[in-house]
């Protein structure tokens, strides 16, 4: 069975958490009309050194549940201030998120932009 995507969607900005140690959602998906694939990018490029901030990725696997899939944790300045997150394929359901905590440092802005794809079948 052929499939095709359906919708192509862009989520572009900038998100800055409330204060120090508040994980702060980037993007939050709810259910799809169709599978989805989606993919982006958060740029740290506004870090300095006592800054130390934290990235992770939900997705519900189950539809209902969001479960931690990826962390990751940055310190200081950094030499390639671009985190990509990879092209995901995500059941209809699978309530996709990515969020960005700032634990020490001034509170900084991160700029970001994802790209979603909703599949149809033919």
């Amino acid at each position: 069975m052929p499939v095709r995507i359906r919708t192509k969607t862009r989520y572009q900005g900038y998100v800055t958490p409330s204060d120090i140690n508040v994980e702060t959602t980037i993007i939050e998906l709810s259910d799809q009309p169709d599978d989805y694939i989606v993919e982006g990018c958060i740029s740290l490029q506004n870090m300095s050194a006592e800054d130390l901030t934290t990235v992770r990725t939900y997705i519900a696997v189950d539809g209902t549940n969001q479960m931690k899939v990826d962390e990751m944790l940055f310190a200081g300045p950094q030499d390639i201030p671009v985190v990509r997150i990879p092209a995901t394929t995500i059941a209809y359901n699978g309530k996709f998120k990515v969020t960005v905590t700032q634990h020490s440092g001034t509170v900084k802005s991160y700029p970001y932009n994802f790209i979603v794809q909703v599949m149809e079948v033919l």
